[in-house]
């Protein structure tokens, strides 16, 4: 029992390690966030229809991250792969579908923060997914700006 727990462990650091990246990249820009938020608490407060990504409420998900912004809300993902393996096509399958539920949800945007060498074994589902989902980011783009200009040109 303790080598898995070990193990789970180990997994999870990356997805730590890459949260503590965004949140320090959204205090220094002053994006104002909350951490993991229901989508049962984000239709609440602010009035979505979330039921394309929730299976009309017989489901729910946790964002890693949400920031509203111009009266838009934006729900994100982050995790960072250092290997490949059947959890990243996973992930980029699931994330696809995500953005593909979430297109015509009114006042609402989904957003992946990714990166890591697990990546260069997966880049095929990596490109699927950014195809359909083109708020999808990696660290050097939120140096870069480019999460920034997501905020700053986004309208209703």
């Amino acid at each position: 029992m303790k080598a898995s727990l070990d193990t789970n462990a180990r997994k999870n650091r990356g997805g730590d390690v890459m949260s503590k990246i965004v949140s320090n990249y959204f205090d220094k820009q002053k994006i104002k966030y909350e951490k993991e938020v229901t989508t049962q608490d984000l239709e609440k407060r602010f009035h979505l229809d979330l039921s394309p990504i929730t299976n009309s409420g017989q489901a729910s998900k946790r964002f890693d991250f949400v920031v509203e912004n111009k009266g838009v809300i934006y729900g994100i993902e982050v995790n960072f792969y250092s290997s490949g393996g059947s959890k990243l096509n996973e992930t980029a399958r699931s994330y696809k579908e995500i953005a593909l539920a979430s297109r015509n949800i009114k006042n609402f945007k989904f957003a992946w923060i990714t990166d890591g060498a697990g990546w260069k074994t997966a880049k095929k589902n990596l490109k699927e997914t950014f195809d359909v989902l083109p708020e999808l980011f990696n660290i050097r783009d939120l140096n870069d700006g480019r999460f920034l200009e997501l905020l700053k040109y986004e309208s209703i």
